[in-house]
């Protein structure tokens, strides 16, 4: 397998810095989809980009990791694509 391979694959991750690096430099925001709010307290947890998307509200990376370590998931993600570009690729999985 090449280097461009090896970096194209995804890695799971529940480390709160790493998300949040790998967001951060790709410009993503914590956020969580308005519609499964339930009382102030996030729902389902996405990365939001530029432009924001309305079905989104962005949170606090504290709201963000708090919700993510109560609903046991893990971080899916690719640091680059095939071509070495940087990759946007990410969902969140069980765990």
């Amino acid at each position: 397998m090449t280097s461009k391979a090896q970096n194209s694959e995804a890695h799971e991750t529940t480390d709160h810095n790493v998300i949040q690096k790998w967001a951060e430099e790709r410009g993503g925001k914590p956020a969580t989809v308005k519609a499964t709010e339930e009382d102030g307290h996030a729902g389902i947890l996405r990365i939001d980009f530029d432009p924001p998307d309305e079905a989104l509200d962005r949170i606090s990376w504290d709201a963000f990791f708090e919700k993510f370590d109560e609903s046991g998931i893990a971080f899916l993600h690719q640091d680059r694509t095939k071509d070495g570009k940087l990759s946007r690729f990410h969902k969140f999985v069980r765990h």
